[in-house]
């Protein structure tokens, strides 16, 4: 994505190098000026890496938690062919299709919190032919869930210190101009200098943006995601089930 802007940027330096509109000499403000950007983008590195890291944990839980309350489900179908066990497992399943679309942002939060809430009554409905902890447990692990999915949702929709974001692109956007303006010889030299610096800043600001949202399945350019490919497997587990 940033080879075509480095394109662009390096004909620009090339066409004002020829007309004679280098009007800027190299001087140790505009290499702090480099500095103080490369610091600037290094703490919004660090700062959706962590949110990013964070997030690599959460489609395991999720599934876990799903799969606990199918295996209770299912076990409790098999010993005691309790018809209530068979529609829990089966609303499971559904919750799981729903949970992989709604990655996709082809569901609503909304139709989720839905479905979860409509496990109170499946799970009431177990009580009589279960013990009492296995109740308390399946209540926690719908509560787990709720957590997980409304951690996600605030994840996916918050940025990461946005005020950050508009001054790191501003001081690239102005350093990226200076390069081109600036006098520097040899040609050649000033020419590879501008394309590696605006290609470092550029790529780290497309990167940084990416990361900021690690469940961005549904936006075609977003690359660097949290995989969620332990819920699709659970999915095709259950069908077995």
């Amino acid at each position: 994505m940033t080879l075509p802007f480095v394109t662009v940027i390096m004909g620009l330096k090339f066409a004002v190098h020829y007309f004679g509109y280098e009007i800027i000499e190299l001087n140790a403000l505009f290499t702090s000026f480099v500095a103080a950007n490369v610091f600037l983008l290094g703490f919004l590195l660090a700062g959706v890496l962590s949110d990013f890291k964070e997030s690599e944990k959460l489609p395991g839980e999720l599934s876990v938690s799903l799969e606990s309350i199918a295996d209770e489900a299912h076990i409790l179908y098999q010993a005691k062919n309790i018809r209530e066990a068979a529609q829990c497992l089966e609303h499971v399943r559904m919750l799981i299709g729903c949970l992989r679309e709604w990655f996709h942002k082809k569901e609503r939060t909304r139709t989720i919190f839905e479905h979860l809430s409509a496990l109170n009554q499946l799970i009431a409905a177990l009580e009589p032919h279960t013990q009492a902890n296995f109740i308390v447990r399946l209540k926690q692990e719908q509560a787990n869930i709720r957590r997980i999915v409304t951690r996600i949702d605030t994840i996916r929709d918050t940025s990461f210190v946005s005020s950050g974001y508009r001054i790191a692109e501003i001081n690239s956007i102005l350093l990226i101009l200076g390069l081109i303006v600036i006098q520097l010889e040899p040609f050649m030299h000033a020419l590879f200098l501008t394309g590696a610096v605006s290609l470092l800043f550029l790529y780290m600001m497309f990167l940084i943006k990416d990361l900021d949202n690690p469940f961005g399945y549904y936006n075609g350019s977003s690359v660097e995601n949290v995989p969620i490919r332990v819920i699709e497997e659970l999915e095709e587990r259950l069908k077995n089930y």
